[in-house]
């Protein structure tokens, strides 16, 4: 059978729920929502770390951020792990790369040699890289002319986009009432932050350097907050737009039933659930991101699935099944394609995300497992260092059940599964005994 050409889309900071095809009704994404109409899209979808560059790292590699070194941003992969390009370059395939890299040195980086495996897509604006208002555009038009140009098949286009990420710094300058703040966008019901929170992420909201977003929002008033809603969401149609030019693009050229689209983000944005902003946390705000697979006749149409778990850590493994592409053993996700093709296939157990979130003091590590129907955190240090939600009945995580005796048994099950988790892919996080 034919190899399909791929085409990776991803954006920087899209929660879940900043798509309408999810049921947000406070934004219009009509182009991801028309590509999710044409295939299928995952709800239990999860990065595998909260912050740019590592997370990066994982989708790329298929490995744990532990694993390619990438522990916080601007930091290069391990060059002994090959990644997506180099892996399709190998089985034959011609591998390009346009927009947000974030894997090197120099930060975001847009040089050649930072880019193992892909062609580099001349992208108009690099110096602008850390702004979607800037890039997204340009980098659109690189992915549109490779298009509108497509080298014989196979091929394996990557079109990286920066929105929603400008809300980081929208959110700096200390956002005015607006006077039509009375349209915008509800606080969500789990506003309020829990008191008795871990004392790690009570630290965390206070750290001045690498993610000290928190810090600006002490004196928001709820008004401000709703403007920042309002801002967040506008972000998310901003590069919606801009998506939608690639999949025209793709329309026109006449290969878009040869080709595989994915679409996710690297990870989401606390869109002021439990008073947080950006990312670096393991709420479900923070880890969970879209995940769309479209392709013609192979996957059906219109599908919602609402069962099975995804990683980050599981994009590589999916495409290079597609692809008929060996996946190096050591990869740490799977693919997806068996739950996609039977949807009765019971999949993961769970899916596990990682944290470090102190450039200072790299002692200082989050883990976190979701099951179908929990999801437990753990943390390095401090007081109350456990988190344990019970999804079904609890979505918010505004009970944390980590102290409770009727929850004994799922707390213990779940310090298994992450201790399991941490042992198969080489993690020395030790795991709270009780």
């Amino acid at each position: 059978m034919k190899r399909p050409n791929i085409l990776f889309l991803m954006t920087d900071q899209q929660t879940l729920r900043a798509m309408s095809a999810y049921g947000n009704p406070h934004l219009n994404t009509p182009n991801l929502d028309a590509l999710a109409a044409g295939g299928i899209r995952f709800e239990r979808s999860y990065c595998a770390v909260p912050v740019c560059g590592p997370s990066r790292s994982c989708l790329l590699t298929g490995r744990t951020a532990h694993e390619t070194g990438v522990l916080f941003n601007n930091i290069r992969v391990n060059p002994e792990i090959p990644n997506l390009g180099e892996l399709f370059r190998a089985g034959g395939y011609h591998t390009a790369y346009a927009g947000k890299w974030h894997l090197a040195q120099a930060g975001s980086s847009m040089t050649p040699p930072d880019w193992r495996g892909f062609d580099f897509l001349p992208v108009e604006n690099v110096e602008k890289i850390r702004h979607g208002a800037d890039i997204d555009a340009p980098v659109a038009d690189a992915a549109v002319r490779f298009l509108e140009n497509a080298p014989r098949a196979p091929w394996l286009l990557v079109a990286s986009f920066v929105n929603p990420h400008d809300i980081c710094g929208w959110s700096r300058h200390n956002p005015a009432e607006h006077p039509n703040a009375a349209s915008y966008p509800p606080l969500p019901p789990n506003f309020e932050r829990d008191p008795g929170e871990p004392e790690f992420i009570q630290d965390a909201r206070a750290r001045t350097y690498y993610g000290n977003e928190n810090n600006w929002t002490v004196d928001w008033t709820e008004t401000q907050w709703r403007c920042y809603l309002n801002a967040y969401y506008r972000f998310a149609e901003d590069v919606d737009v801009q998506i939608g030019r690639v999949l025209d693009a793709l329309r026109r050229s006449g290969l878009e039933r040869e080709t595989l689209v994915l679409f996710t983000s690297d990870h989401g944005e606390g869109v002021a659930a439990h008073r947080l902003i950006v990312k670096l946390m393991l709420y479900e705000e923070q880890t969970k991101v879209p995940l769309v697979l479209r392709y013609p006749g192979r996957i059906p149409a219109g599908t919602c699935d609402a069962t099975h778990l995804a990683s980050g850590v599981d994009v590589l493994p999916t495409l290079c099944d597609y692809a008929g592409i060996q996946v190096p053993a050591a990869v740490s996700g799977v693919s997806l394609r068996s739950v996609i093709e039977d949807p009765e296939k019971p999949g993961r157990t769970y899916v596990a995300a990682e944290l470090e979130p102190d450039t200072e003091d790299a002692s200082k590590k989050g883990r976190m497992v979701r099951s179908a129907r929990y999801k437990y955190a753990a943390f390095s240090y401090g007081a109350r260092p456990e988190q344990l939600f019970d999804l079904e009945a609890d979505p918010g995580e505004t009970r944390n059940l980590a102290t409770a005796p009727q929850a004994r048994a799922a707390l213990a099950e779940h310090r298994a599964l992450l201790g399991e988790w941490c042992r198969r892919t080489g993690d020395t996080f030790e795991v709270p005994a009780g």
